[in-house]
């Protein structure tokens, strides 16, 4: 993330929680105009009374936010926590105690360990650097993973960069939305203009998000302006600040689009427009009405296109609220589907809640009424929800140190609950103990790093559960934007030269493999990386071209030292193959994942070849096949259904079954868990193909 000139920050661990980092630091070297925002909920948390009234100001250098205690219900005893904080960062940084805002999210009700926060200000300081991620790691709740987002503008001559770090998981609603935000940038601004840029930006954003219609007390968003990019200070309306307004409510729309798709338990991010609302207050409303029902977000988890839901809440908003819309006229649209225009509309139901599956979802409410336009932003209600925030505050320890911890044994549940979960549990394991899974791994699954994390998860758990997964890999978006970067692709893929191969190679064997591998090592896994090409792993040769002639460096395989593999599933280990291959003249050759895959899956007889690409498994057109055939995937190939990568999984299926594997697999990687939704369910997710 590109980072403010002159902002640095800095993460460490006091002890609040556990183990995770939970004390940040955001400081300006020089000081800074600032405003805030903050939550409309009357039993506002320490920080938050401390900072309202001092905003907007000038002067500001450093915010101090600690995560795991949220300071807030603790009487005059909080207030005096937070002026304590300030006091002494202040003499760290050298710095004003009126130059330090404070912010705290976390369990409410608990005193704050002052002497846990104090200990941890010198480190603090001492580590302070100009790259965020120990920061926005720092102030993470049940949120899944940090969040950052930066933005760049020219402005008066000078490039402005604006950047932010962010929380938000749980008590979401408009008014503030629940989050920690620290946006700072190198802008040039008074305190006043950029409080009325902040205001707008965070009125049509985070004033639209809500996950489960509670609102926090520690709602706090802050930016902090230090003016180092030099350009013309903005003092009134104009277009400078207009287009600074603009930078901010594009930034803080990614941010609250970030934070509902996070949102706890969530497994879909939910946006709902409504236009045709007789003003945009009203369409507002509606909007965020409808991404906060519980009927529809519970519809969202199920994939079930229920638009009554949603058109009965768009009649209840309006009736309760007064306002002159007629539902009977409106038209609905889920995931671009019209299923409702004055009446039902016919639809597909298969495949609208094929289309539902996918990580976002998107519905739209044009009404009859007026020009008024929204959108608000929501997640689906699943059953983690409802555990997280059960377990949030009974299981939390208080401990001896004045820090908390939270014991989430399974003993702490009911009898019946365990004996239910684990009785079904292991009718799966069963089925599939000591059998052999060959997983192609590619696509979103190897961007996003929440991703990256349940994808590893849910290997580290098959192999505790006696499943022995093997897995491929292919470069996925890294391999691609370092061969742009170098010129090294062309119309029709890669320049398959010397040089182009060893860029695929550093890529695919070293950066990519070893990453992986690490996550997985560090999960407790006996994860080994392999490149096709040691222990003479997969033979190749050139595979010819349309011409006639071969394609340098490109190849096919023609052998796989399945001995090998064996041998290390015998011992144990998680082999995590790159598709390099060796050819018997010696030469490199880059084989494709899907290919060395199925390859693979016959070698060593697997009972399931598992492709994770970014659909909801094999589509034609938008239809998505749920259960195949190998004689029906090989007539719809034949009559030119599929194109692209699609096709070639296609082929790649087709030539595992008929080499012996049982059932192959295509799979929504762009979902969490989706790997363990296939195996712990009798027909799995996305498109079977059998024998």
């Amino acid at each position: 993330m590109k980072v403010p000139l002159g902002f640095s920050f800095a993460g460490i661990h006091a002890g609040i929680k556990p183990q995770r980092k939970d004390v940040a630091l955001v400081y300006s070297d020089t000081p800074c105009s600032a405003a805030g925002c903050f939550t409309a909920n009357k039993a506002r948390a320490a920080p938050v009374q401390d900072a309202q009234d001092r905003l907007p100001a000038s002067g500001i250098q450093a915010v101090v936010v600690n995560s795991g205690n949220a300071n807030a219900l603790t009487g005059p005893a909080g207030l005096e926590a937070v002026r304590t904080v300030r006091e002494a960062m202040g003499r760290a940084l050298s710095i004003p105690a009126s130059a330090v805002l404070a912010a705290s999210t976390g369990v409410i009700g608990h005193p704050l360990p002052v002497p846990k926060v104090l200990a941890v200000l010198g480190p603090l300081k001492d580590a302070l650097r100009p790259e965020p991620d120990a920061a926005a790691e720092a102030i993470m709740t049940t949120d899944t993973r940090p969040k950052q987002a930066w933005r760049s503008v020219r402005m008066g001559g000078r490039d402005v960069t604006v950047s932010a770090i962010f929380k938000g998981s749980g008590m979401m609603h408009p008014s503030l939305a629940t989050v920690i935000a620290v946006i700072t940038t190198d802008c040039a601004i008074q305190p006043g203009a950029l409080a009325v840029a902040l205001r707008e930006a965070v009125s049509t954003t985070f004033n639209s998000l809500t996950v489960d219609g509670d609102m926090s007390p520690n709602d706090t968003v802050y930016a902090l302006a230090n003016g180092r990019a030099g350009n013309p200070i903005i003092t009134d309306p104009g277009p400078e600040l207009s287009l600074l307004t603009t930078t901010l409510s594009d930034l803080c729309q990614e941010m609250a689009k970030e934070i509902a798709s996070d949102g706890e338990g969530a497994t879909k991010l939910l946006e709902v427009e409504v236009t045709g609302a007789p003003d945009t207050a009203i369409a507002q409303d509606l909007a965020r009405a409808v991404a906060g029902s519980t009927l529809v977000k519970a519809a969202v988890f199920g994939a079930d296109p229920n638009w009554g839901r949603v058109l009965a809440t768009v009649g209840a908003r309006a009736g309760t609220q007064g306002y002159d819309i007629d539902p009977y006229s409106a038209h609905v649209r889920i995931q671009g589907t019209s299923v409702y225009q004055g009446a039902p509309r016919p639809y597909d139901p298969v495949l609208l809640k094929a289309r539902m599956r996918e990580p976002e979802v998107r519905v739209e409410v044009h009404l009859t009424g007026g020009e008024g336009a929204s959108v608000a932003w929501g997640c689906d209600l699943s059953y983690d929800y409802v555990k997280i925030n059960a377990d949030y505050t009974s299981l939390i320890v208080p401990r001896p140190d004045g820090g908390v911890g939270k014991d989430d044994r399974l003993a702490n549940y009911s009898p019946a609950f365990k004996t239910t979960l684990l009785v079904e549990a292991l009718s799966y394991i069963s089925r599939f103990r000591g059998r052999r899974c060959v997983i192609r791994y590619g696509g979103a699954a190897m961007v996003k790093d929440s991703l990256k994390q349940a994808f590893c998860r849910d290997i580290e758990l098959l192999r505790s559960a006696g499943l022995q997964p093997i897995i491929v890999h292919g470069g996925g978006p890294e391999l691609t934007r370092t061969l742009d970067k170098l010129g090294l692709r062309q119309e029709g893929g890669l320049i398959t030269d010397d040089s182009g191969l060893r860029v695929v190679e550093m890529v695919i064997s070293g950066s990519v493999n070893s990453e992986l591998v690490t996550i997985l090592n560090n999960m407790g896994d006996r994860a080994v990386g392999l490149s096709g090409k040691d222990g003479a792993l997969l033979r190749a040769r050139r595979i010819p071209g349309d011409d006639g002639r071969s394609k340098e460096h490109v190849g096919e395989v023609t052998r796989v030292n399945h001995e090998f593999l064996e041998m290390l599933l015998a011992q144990g280990y998680v082999p995590v193959i790159s598709p390099m291959g060796l050819g018997e003249d010696g030469q490199t050759y880059d084989l494709g994942s899907d290919a060395v895959a199925a390859e693979i899956a016959n070698a060593l007889k697997a009972h399931k070849l598992i492709f994770l690409h970014d659909a909801p498994g094999i589509l034609r057109g938008e239809e998505l096949f749920n259960e195949l055939t190998s004689a029906e995937l090989d007539r719809h190939l034949s009559e030119g259904a599929f194109s692209g990568s699609m096709r070639t999984r296609a082929m790649m299926a087709i030539k595992a079954l008929g080499g012996g594997v049982e059932r192959v697999h295509v799979i929504d990687g762009r979902v969490p868990h989706s790997l363990i939704a296939e195996l712990f369910t009798d027909k799995g997710v996305g498109t079977l193909v059998t024998r």
